[in-house]
């Protein structure tokens, strides 16, 4: 069974999650910017540390299941955090049209004078059906997709945005590995550069 990460669950008062499937009207900016902004720890997790960290997970639990979180990620918990459902094609890095709306929630979010200047990791996240490392690299390619999406057809600034696909590792609801509110891509703000 994969390893409870309820650490989270205190930080969930610090984060708001949305699921933008066919309500993605109900999902507003000033949501997005809500949960992101405000005055926080520094936290010194690098987006290549943190991904590397992922994938040691996997090499040192092979299998289906992990026991263990990923202690860096532990960290994160207690900054300022926002879970989207973002869709994409089946097993694909390519993001579904619905979703473009969310997409450019996040970046008219990241474009006001409250988070300007601040850096943020972009982590992808699936389930547990399939291979841990393909997971991963899917994770990786979804969360790459969406900064390029920012940074290219929204113009936020590419070097305050970090791609992080963290696969299954960190589980949402652990009880259930294969519900969908696993599937997500989480916004972490790590503050001013």
């Amino acid at each position: 069974m994969k390893n409870l990460f309820f650490a989270g669950a205190a930080a969930c008062a610090l984060c708001f999650s949305a699921t933008v499937t066919s309500a993605q009207t109900e999902l507003s900016r000033n949501q997005i910017i809500n949960s992101l902004q405000g005055a926080q720890q520094k936290v010194e997790v690098s987006a290549d540390a943190l991904q590397r960290a992922a994938l040691e997970n996997i090499q040192k639990y092979p299998g289906a299941d992990s026991p263990q979180t990923i202690p860096m990620y532990q960290q994160l918990a207690s900054l300022r955090q926002f879970n989207i459902e973002i869709t994409f094609d089946f097993d694909s890095a390519r993001i579904r049209p619905e979703s473009y709306e969310a997409v450019g929630l996040i970046a008219d979010a990241l474009h006001t004078p409250y988070l300007q200047g601040q850096t943020f990791f972009i982590v992808g996240h699936t389930d547990a059906k399939g291979d841990r490392t393909y997971n991963l690299e899917l994770s990786q390619r979804r969360a790459q997709a969406i900064r390029e999406a920012l940074v290219t057809t929204f113009q936020v600034p590419g070097s305050t945005l970090f791609a992080v696909g963290l696969g299954e590792e960190q589980l949402r609801d652990p009880a259930d590995p294969f519900a969908a509110v696993n599937r997500r891509v989480q916004l972490i703000n790590m503050g001013y550069n």
